[in-house]
This record gives structure tokens, C-alpha cells and sequence, in this order.
């Protein structure tokens, strides 16, 4: 009895020397300033980002070249961020499994393979197909990105650390238009997807040199049931919502996806709550500063994306321009989204997220209302004017907001908090923009039933003039249906401020001077 007890006690401090030297010798703490691999980590993340908003300039010319209807080509979008839902949700395993420094070196050079072979697709179902491949590492690179910035940068300066890790979260997906639309117009679209070579290569050489490559936790077991639940759960929800226009929301595999979607969730909370070893640790909702955080990010994500998306194709089908010029006058708010960042972060390190969030919503409330009279005849200068005003809202309102809602859960939980976190900002943006699609063309379709009775035209009208008649129809209705939106994003961007006012006012408690290490 002495010996079998005692056995376990002798073998213990030989037992975890793959954590030991994650807390003793990370490059990055001891002959790497901290500073240096965080900005490894913003190109990773910018990189992955990047690609959402970039794809979707492209959208018309893959479809031009692949000669595919609307519909089908939709699935190059949609096929990435159904994929997405299914891999997000396990990269926190996958990171503690093989070590956060590996997973994400392994995920860069599969981003940059699966880049690599979208660009080479040759027909619809092989891009799909290579879509899918490239939203595995897609998926991972954020979540293992953001549980490393915990581990590497001190407490004390989180703030500023996120401000600059903000960049790749907020700014890429801003300045994607711009880039896009150059490649797009200018060169060719598949450079876009070629594009990711060369950075994912460099940037998986530099994590190799400037982070810490600690092995996994190898006991840890896969928690099959939690992955399957989760994985079928937020599958359908993307799946319905991305469909439910074109297959009608009150048809039945709509609903059935709906439903099974919600159960899903609901038993993966049930297994979540009863495993030993959770693929995800719901308990940490049980801070609600976190939890507030999730509900903030997902009313950031759909005013976000929203503009992101329909701005633009306001500019192009109403106002004629092309790809590369609706990506510059977009370009100044990604700017200055850009320089807030950092600003937001220190800011976030001295009083704390309550007054910069609150004041940050505001403004983007007040500068999307200001979108709702948008018509035929706006001038691009006073829509850019608008659009920077936003940025500034979201600038400062967006990393306070995220770094407050992580750095409340314990360390031990903060990989399991940014899976979460990034499975909030994947879902709500795709969700909204789904729903808001919906409403768009809801409203569309009313609008341009009630203006083309008003000016219904005689039988004998001239062909060219009904169907001059029929696009100012049908310009407008587009137009007023942007506008209402333009309201509902705000009024839902308004609710937010109330939920800021709950943050926490003030800096954090003082922590040790060291990097946050997690477990």
C-alpha cells in the first residue's frame, strides 16, 4: 500500500514537464519582447480575417469566369462559414492538444496551402471544396492567436496588446474592399487567394523563431459528444439562416434546421455541464462581465459586417461605381479604425472599457442613423464623412470591449474564452447579415410592389421606356430597403449602449507583474 502510494507522489514532478517549460522558457518572455511576437500574431489573424471581406468583392467575377447562377456561387461564401461553425468550437482543444505555438505554425501553412488551392480551382465544386480546406486553419488561427496574446503579454498591459491585436479583427475586414477591389479590377481575382502564400510562409518562419513552441497536453481527452452536438448545432443555424431566403423561412427544412439547431445547442450546455473534461467550459458564463462582452461583440459584428456589406453594394448598384473605387472611399474608416486601436487599448489599460465602449457605441449608434436617408444622389463625401464618424465609434469601442470580457475569466478558462469569443464574432456576423439580407429583401420586394402601382403605365408604352421605368423602380426600392436597415442597425446598436453602462468602470485589480500563463 505505502509503495503504490507513494509511486504516484515519486513519478509527479517528472510527470508534466511539457507545461514546465511553457511557464520557464518562452522565447517570447525571455529573449523575444513581448511586443515583437504579438505583432507575429496580428499578421496570422489579419491574414484570416482579411480573407472573409476580400472573397466576397470577388464573388462576381468567380462567377463570371466559372459561368454558375447567383445561388451557386453564394456557396463559395457560404461553404466557409458553415465550415467555420464546425471547426471554431474545437480549436481550443486543438491548441491545448498540440501546444498553442504548433497549432498555430500548422495553421498558417495550411491557410496558406488551402489560399493556395482556392486560387487554383478550376469549377465551382472544386472552389467549394478547397473553401472548406481553408476554413479548417481559418478557423483555428484566431482562437490559438488570441489565447497566445493572453499568454505572452503581461496583465498590465492587455490593453495596449489588444489595441494592436484589434488591427486584424476590425481593420483587416474594413480595408478588404479596398485591396479586393484593386485585385479584381485591376489584375486578377484569383490573386487574392495567391496573395495568402507568401504571408502565411513568412509568418509561420517568424512563429517559429518568436514564439514559444511548448508541447500539448497529451492527457487530455476529445469530448466527442460535445464536439457533435456544437458542430450540428451551429452547422444548421448557418446553414438556415444562409439558405432561408432562397428556400423560404417557412418552409420545412428551414424550420427543421432551426429546430435541430436550437436542440443541439441546448444538449451540448447539458453534456458541457455533466463531462469531467468539456470540449468548451460553458461555466464560464457565469461571469457576466464575459458574458456581457459575447452580447456586446455579437451587436458590434452585425453593425460591422451590415455596413461592411451593404454600403458597398449600395455604391455599385445604385450609384455605378466599380470595385476598386468603392473600396477607396471605404478606405478612410478602415483608417482610422486602424489608428483607434492602440488608442482604445491604452485607454482600456488607464479607466478601464465602461466609458470608452459607451462613448464608442454611441457614436456608431448616432453614425448609422445617419446612413438611413441614404438615396440616388448622395454624394460620396458626405457618405465617407459618415462612414469615418462610425469608424471612430467602433475604433474605440471594440477591443475595450473584448479584452474587459476575457480578462474577467480565470486564466485557466482563457482559451476556452476566446473559442467562445470567436464563435460569437463568426456566427452573429454571418447570423445578421443573414437576417438583415432577409429584411432587405423583404422590404425590397414591398417597396417595389407599392411604387410600381403608383406608377403603373399604360399597355401601349413604349418597350425601352417600361424598362427605364422598371430600374428607377426597382433602384429606389433598393435604396429605401438599405435605409431601413441602416434604422435597425442603430436602434439594435442603441441597446448596446445600455448594455455597456454594466462594464466594468476603472482598471483592473492589479495583477502579478508577469505574463498571463495559462494552463
Amino acid at each position: 500500500m505505502t509503495t503504490t502510494a507513494d509511486a504516484p507522489a515519486v513519478e509527479k514532478p517528472a510527470a508534466p514537464p511539457a507545461p514546465a517549460p511553457v511557464r520557464q522558457d518562452p522565447p517570447s518572455g525571455r529573449s523575444t519582447p513581448w511586443i515583437v511576437a504579438l505583432l507575429v500574431l496580428v499578421t496570422g489573424m489579419f491574414m484570416s480575417v482579411l480573407d472573409v471581406s476580400i472573397v466576397n468583392v470577388a464573388i462576381p467575377s468567380m462567377q463570371k469566369d466559372f459561368g454558375v447562377t447567383t445561388d451557386e456561387i453564394q456557396w463559395v461564401s457560404t461553404a466557409y462559414s458553415l465550415a467555420l461553425g464546425v471547426i471554431v468550437p474545437v480549436s481550443a482543444w486543438l491548441g491545448e492538444r498540440l501546444g498553442l505555438g504548433r497549432a498555430y505554425v500548422l495553421s498558417l501553412v495550411g491557410f496558406g496551402l488551402g489560399s493556395a488551392l482556392c486560387g487554383l480551382a478550376w469549377d465551382i465544386n472544386s472552389m467549394i471544396a478547397f473553401r472548406i480546406l481553408q476554413a479548417v486553419p481559418g478557423g483555428i488561427i484566431p482562437v490559438v492567436a488570441l489565447s497566445m496574446v493572453y499568454r505572452i503579454v503581461p496583465r498590465e498591459r492587455i490593453g495596449a496588446a489588444m489595441g494592436m491585436y484589434g488591427l486584424g479583427i476590425v481593420f483587416a475586414p474594413a480595408v478588404g474592399p479596398t485591396l479586393g477591389g484593386y485585385l479584381v479590377e485591376y489584375v486578377d481575382w484569383r490573386l487574392i487567394f495567391f496573395i495568402n502564400v507568401p504571408i502565411g510562409v513568412v509568418g509561420a518562419v517568424a512563429a517559429v523563431v518568436w514564439l514559444p513552441m511548448e508541447r500539448g497536453a497529451r492527457g487530455r481527452r476529445f469530448d466527442v459528444l460535445g464536439f457533435l452536438t456544437i458542430a450540428v448545432g451551429l452547422f444548421s443555424l448557418l446553414l438556415a439562416l444562409s439558405e432561408g431566403q432562397s428556400w423560404g423561412w417557412t418552409s420545412y427544412p428551414v424550420l427543421i434546421l432551426l429546430t435541430v439547431g436550437l436542440l443541439s445547442l441546448a444538449l451540448f450546455v447539458v453534456i458541457e455541464l455533466e463531462v469531467d473534461q468539456p470540449l468548451l467550459d460553458v461555466r464560464v458564463f457565469s461571469s457576466w462581465p464575459f458574458t456581457n462582452s459575447l452580447l456586446l461583440i455579437a451587436v458590434l459584428s452585425v453593425g460591422l459586417f451590415g455596413v461592411l456589406f451593404f454600403i458597398p453594394l449600395f455604391l455599385q448598384q445604385s450609384q455605378g461605381l466599380g470595385a476598386f473605387d468603392t473600396g477607396l472611399l471605404l478606405l478612410p474608416q478602415a483608417l482610422v479604425m486602424g489608428l483607434l486601436m492602440p488608442v482604445a487599448g491604452r485607454l482600456y489599460d488607464t479607466i478601464g472599457p465602461r466609458r470608452p465602449a459607451v462613448i464608442g457605441l454611441t457614436i456608431l449608434a448616432l453614425g448609422t442613423w445617419m446612413l438611413r436617408d441614404l438615396s440616388i444622389d448622395t454624394s460620396w463625401d458626405e457618405l465617407r464623412w459618415i462612414l469615418v464618424f462610425r469608424a471612430v465609434g467602433m475604433g474605440l469601442a471594440m477591443m475595450p470591449i473584448m479584452t474587459g470580457g476575457i480578462s474577467a475569466v480565470p486564466p485557466d478558462r482563457v482559451s476556452g474564452a476566446s473559442a467562445f469569443n470567436n464563435v460569437t464574432q463568426r456566427t452573429t456576423s454571418a447570423m445578421g447579415l443573414a437576417a438583415l439580407t432577409a429584411l432587405l429583401s423583404a422590404q425590397q420586394a414591398q417597396e417595389g410592389s407599392d411604387t410600381g402601382a403608383a406608377t403603373h403605365m399604360a399597355p401601349h408604352t413604349p418597350m425601352l421606356e417600361q424598362y427605364l421605368s422598371y430600374s428607377q423602380v426597382q433602384a429606389h426600392a433598393f435604396v429605401t430597403a438599405v435605409d431601413d436597415l441602416m434604422m435597425v442597425t442603430a436602434g439594435l446598436t442603441a441597446l448596446g449602449v445600455l448594455l455597456a453602462f454594466r462594464l466594468r468602470s476603472g482598471p483592473a485589480p492589479a495583477p502579478s507583474s508577469g505574463p498571463a500563463v495559462m494552463e
